[in-house]
């Protein structure tokens, strides 16, 4: 093949392979059909047999299928667990979790809502359904491993990043295979079109090009004609959003206001996320009264002093509230009640300060649960931008004009900063963080917010906090 036709392979459809999204709808119909199934089993085969359609357990051998979904999904699967240990474990862990779920609730309620033949069959039946469910997601990550090949266009300080983000934090799977200046890409004297030869020799699927490359006529046009075989052309900022879920640092004061933010510019948008907001709020309230007495215990072996931590934080418009949260840091060195624009330091890896029982209620968020009275309050919503200290708020906003428009939204109890990329202990992690943060304040809507709240339950289920 010649110089003149770029020979790039048809990149596999966005947003993810055909064979992940059958693998996670085998593990949905695979759940719903086994506890569907044992039920309609138990209704034939009872003294006397009854109708199940008909009988008050379809609905809760519906509720039950559903927290069998969820419950593997919060484990890993069917996508997460590379380890055939950790599938094996994945595998048997969430209908056992669901099964105990399910018969807390029974205990509770004082009634018998399902049969045990469909409680306890779906344990052995649902085991190896996740592990073929896993077996196939494994199959599709293992062709896949590489994902997109890139060729980048340009001499952006962003693009000297992408290769560590790609390896990082990506969305979908690349890897840049090779970086171009615009004047190594354009076309030469002697009509040479480097940007062409080089994606077809290395098989690239992506072209990426900065602002300067995009104002090259040559680049563009040869962006054009791989285009035209299959490859996908990408500004920078545009790879950045699809790729890897964050904005680059280079665009964001230029584009600080250049997008409509949901919460601002769609009202019904606003008002239903409320609605949810106090919805599971207050249906979350009673796990947290009953923790308290397990922390109130805890607290006295291993984490001695008050129960509950307080702390001025920065919400909507700038308006400060006060934060609650279950103390996992000795007295002395929480800084629990710091007024006003105080700050207390950032919480790092392996902090001292922390106690060993805080650890443990850090690692699986529970800390955070106090939070649900801010939400009910208004203060803050399940989903935002996670709400910082006075102080850092006022010292990162005189040295990045942009930050307060982070601001313009509701703070969250999780966030798409917090799922990608963890908690900040650094400005350099505000600044990484605010990435994250411009993109959600971008695609900010009800399923985004479905997405990061199931992301913010695989993490709390996995023991991922710190």
């Amino acid at each position: 093949m010649g110089e003149g036709a770029a020979r790039a392979r048809p990149a596999p459809p966005y947003p993810e392979p055909d064979v992940n999204r059958l693998a996670r709808a085998s593990s949905i119909v695979g759940s719903v059909l086994v506890v569907v199934g044992l039920s309609k089993l138990h209704a034939v085969t009872a003294d006397p047999p009854y109708d199940y359609t008909a009988s008050f357990r379809l609905p809760w051998s519906l509720v039950f299928a559903g927290l069998v979904v969820v419950t593997a999904y919060a484990v890993g699967l069917p996508d997460v667990a590379r380890r055939r240990r950790q599938v094996v474990a994945a595998s048997v862990a969430a209908p056992v979790l669901a099964a105990g779920g399910v018969s807390v609730l029974q205990l509770a309620l004082g009634a018998a809502l399902l049969p045990r033949l469909v409680v306890f069959g779906s344990v052995l039946l649902l085991v190896p359904v996740n592990l073929a469910t896993a077996a196939l997601s494994a199959r599709q990550r293992n062709a896949d491993e590489e994902g997109d090949r890139v060729v980048v266009v340009g001499v952006d300080e962003d693009i000297h990043q992408l290769a560590l983000e790609l390896d990082t934090g990506a969305e979908r799977p690349a890897t840049v295979v090779a970086v171009l200046t615009p004047g190594e890409a354009g076309v030469a004297a002697d009509g040479r079109r480097p940007l062409r030869r080089v994606v077809a020799e290395l098989d690239a699927s992506v072209v990426v090009l900065d602002r300067e490359a995009q104002l090259d006529p040559t680049i563009v046009e040869q962006a054009a004609e791989v285009h035209a075989h299959g490859v996908r052309v990408r500004t920078l900022s545009l790879f950045y959003d699809e790729w890897l879920g964050k904005l680059p640092i280079g665009e964001l004061e230029r584009v600080s206001l250049m997008f409509d933010i949901g919460e601002i510019h769609r009202a019904r948008y606003g008002r239903t996320k409320r609605v949810i907001d106090v919805a599971i709020a207050l249906t979350a309230l009673p796990v947290l009264v009953a923790l308290v007495p397990v922390v109130l215990v805890g607290n006295l072996v291993a984490n001695r002093g008050p129960l509950l931590y307080r702390q001025t934080r920065v919400g909507k418009g700038g308006r400060r509230f006060v934060l609650w949260k279950f103390r996992t840091m000795r007295p002395e060195g929480a800084g629990g009640d710091a007024p006003g624009g105080d700050r207390v330091a950032w919480t790092g890896h392996d902090d001292p300060r922390i106690t060993p029982f805080g650890r443990v209620l850090r690692r699986f968020h529970l800390d955070e649960l106090p939070q649900l009275w801010n939400i009910v309050r208004g203060d803050l919503s399940l989903v935002g931008p996670r709400p910082e200290q006075p102080g850092y708020v006022e010292e990162l906003s005189t040295k990045l004009p942009f930050y307060d428009v982070r601001h313009l939204v509701q703070p969250g109890l999780t966030g798409w900063a917090q799922v990608k990329y963890g908690y900040a202990g650094s400005e350099s992690d505000a600044l990484e963080k605010l990435q994250y943060e411009f993109w959600y304040l971008r695609h900010q809507s009800l399923a985004v917010d479905l997405r990061i709240l199931a992301r913010t339950l695989r993490s709390v289920t996995l023991g991922r906090g710190r």
